[in-house]
């Protein structure tokens, strides 16, 4: 039996009276590479912001499957504007907040690079794997070893042990992504096609189920996107993984997904496989507009 790890069930958002997104529903299967295309201002990136609980639901629900059974990640607001009304908001319907949903296991990459850009390459993945860590804000600030030693205090040795068990995860993930040699490098300084990278490797430092990766190919070259197609399929070998898609480099997604999911004007549009949205009419004329 095929499982269910996303379902969107009429999912709506408005802001004001504009409709971003407009009764979308759809699933995505355990290990499967989803796309979601459609023209600039589709609503595409509306979407994982409604996903990960940057926004919240105008209508539908928004169901993820993290193994046991189906957990409810978001659902319609029902409260307008006023005090009262974010009263209510925030100790009555309480909207799961980016964290909650992370601690999930879903996490994403941005379409506008979100990294600690004054931080290097390495801090950027070590600081998202001390999600995994097992101690608190206080004992981090304590010393763990003898002064002048690599010798820890017999109550630290556990502590002690995760930290070299981060830095390794680290480790695995920058070599993985091919940023090793580029490890101690300000984030910012980095070619943008790398910063990409190194986004996708700071998401899967917090040990996700489900993946959302937002134009993970912008900005790259050919030869590079090629070279990211195969790698993000060995990333969804290796992790278990089951990845949610926004691309515009048509070649990535057709040869990259098993079922595609269109968009125009917020609404649904086609989907399918890659050789059924290829040939659509509807898609193609979206993209290339209609012939008078």
């Amino acid at each position: 039996m095929t499982t269910k790890v996303l379902t969107l069930e009429n999912v709506t958002k408005r802001f004001g009276g504009l409709t971003a997104v407009g009764d979308v529903s759809f699933s995505i299967n355990e290990g499967e590479i989803f796309g979601l295309i459609g023209p600039n201002g589709a609503g595409k990136t509306t979407i994982f912001n409604l996903i990960t609980g940057v926004y919240t639901l105008t209508e539908g629900n928004i169901h993820f499957n993290k193994g046991e059974k189906p957990i409810l990640v978001a659902k319609a607001d029902p409260y307008g504007t006023g005090f009262f009304n974010d009263l209510k908001r925030r100790f009555v319907f309480r909207p799961k907040k980016p964290s909650d949903i992370a601690e999930l296991g879903i996490t994403r990459t941005f379409q506008n690079i979100r990294l600690f850009k004054k931080l290097s390459v390495y801090e950027n993945v070590l600081t998202a794997c001390h999600r995994s860590a097992k101690y608190g804000v206080l004992v981090s600030l304590l010393p763990w070893k003898l002064p002048y030693t690599n010798i820890p205090y017999p109550m630290f040795r556990k502590q002690v042990k995760q930290e070299e068990a981060l830095n390794a995860k680290t480790e695995d993930l920058l070599k993985l992504m091919g940023l090793w040699e580029y490890r101690a490098m300000k984030a910012s300084n980095l070619p943008y096609g790398l910063q990409r990278k190194l986004e996708i490797a700071r998401a899967l430092a917090l040990d996700p189920k489900l993946l959302l990766l937002d134009e993970p190919a912008a900005g790259m070259n050919p030869e590079e996107t090629l070279a990211l197609l195969d790698l993000i399929k060995e990333i969804r070998d290796k992790f278990n993984l089951t990845v949610l898609i926004i691309e515009h480099h048509m070649d990535l997604v057709m040869n990259l997904c098993d079922r595609i999911y269109v968009l125009n004007f917020g609404k649904f549009l086609a989907e399918g496989k890659p050789s059924d949205i290829q040939g659509n009419p509807q898609v193609i004329e979206a993209y290339l507009g209609k012939e008078e």
